[in-house]
């Protein structure tokens, strides 16, 4: 499983070369790098599984995340073409896309939120989980079980898929 934290928000005016670099390298390069590492010995093996954790800003970009949904995005099209010549070999390559999950992240993105509003902890978080058809946000234990399915040998004929999880948040059909 590949996971990395996002770079940080922003308008893409301020940004520089290297915060560009630095969100390549974190999102999508570093991945690349794990995935080179090991490829070959699942693929030996015949049996390997690989959950690269996005977002579900690759489906439905946000404005203020630009460093995080151009690399992401760059991740998500290598996978889509590797994933397709691995899969032969019982290697399956597949990318988890959550939404707004319960996490220390989230968390700091929401007290932020209510230190910008001027209001509280609670009432930024009933904004944001209005946003969200099943009226909630997400819980942690529920994205691992999905990743562990992932991960499985049940999962063996998924491969190249964008796993969204997202409570519904997502308003299209593709």
């Amino acid at each position: 499983m590949n996971n990395a934290g996002g770079p940080p928000p922003g308008d893409f005016r301020n940004w520089t070369r290297d915060d560009w670099i630095k969100a390549l390298d974190a999102n999508m390069l570093t991945p690349i790098e794990l995935i080179k590492a090991t490829i070959d010995g699942m693929i030996a093996r015949k049996f390997g599984r690989i959950v690269n954790i996005t977002s579900g800003a690759v489906k439905a970009p946000i404005d203020v995340l630009g460093l995080s949904n151009g690399a992401r995005s760059g991740l998500t099209g290598f996978v889509a073409g590797l994933a397709r010549k691995t899969v032969k070999h019982n290697v399956t390559i597949n990318n988890l896309l959550p939404g707004f999950f319960d996490t220390d992240r989230i968390q700091a993105v929401v007290g932020g939120a209510a230190k910008a509003k001027g209001i509280s902890y609670e009432a930024a978080l009933a904004e944001r989980v209005a946003t969200i058809p099943a009226g909630r946000i997400g819980n942690p234990l529920e994205f691992g079980q999905a990743c562990a399915y992932l991960c499985s040998v049940q999962a063996g004929f998924v491969t190249g898929a964008n796993f969204l999880m997202d409570g519904g948040a997502y308003p299209g059909t593709f």
